[in-house]
């Protein structure tokens, strides 16, 4: 299911409203890029996804409903949150460079979304500090 959620989430972001030949060659560039087709496509209710896809992948599964692509597009939400409030940058590498250092960084420090007790919290901190400071003391 994973390849037919980024099939869908590439879609959903790189989409041109209505345009069937532009579908078409989304599809065909993501097809290149897989290496094989998937089992199933899941898109959002857009027509041309549905042309495009009769064309290129006539055997593949094709469901476009408006409640499954969901799934595939809230999957990256939080990276995209990060990016919006990161404004400022002058080009898109940059932020996104950015944003794969800060999510290492980021993944290190804050503690997962858990129940857990104020001990065991300042022993997550603790912990991250001192690899912190070990990768930090090593030369560059």
């Amino acid at each position: 299911m994973a390849r037919a959620e980024r099939i869908a989430t590439s879609c959903g972001r790189y989409r041109q409203k209505g345009d069937p030949q532009a579908a078409k060659r989304l599809l065909t560039r993501l097809l290149k890029k897989q290496g094989m087709p998937p089992k199933r496509m899941i898109t959002d209710k857009l027509r041309s996804y549905g042309a495009a896809k009769r064309q290129v992948m006539p055997n593949v599964e094709h469901r476009s409903h408006k409640g499954l692509n969901n799934r595939a597009e809230s999957s990256h939400l939080p990276l995209r949150k990060r990016e919006r409030t990161r404004q400022g940058f002058r080009s898109v590498g940059s932020l996104q460079h950015f944003v794969s250092i800060f999510s290492a960084v980021r993944n290190l420090f804050v503690p997962s979304q858990t129940n857990r007790s104020a001990a065991q919290i300042r022993t997550h901190r603790r912990q991250a500090m001192a690899a912190w400071e070990a990768v930090r003391a090593r030369p560059a």
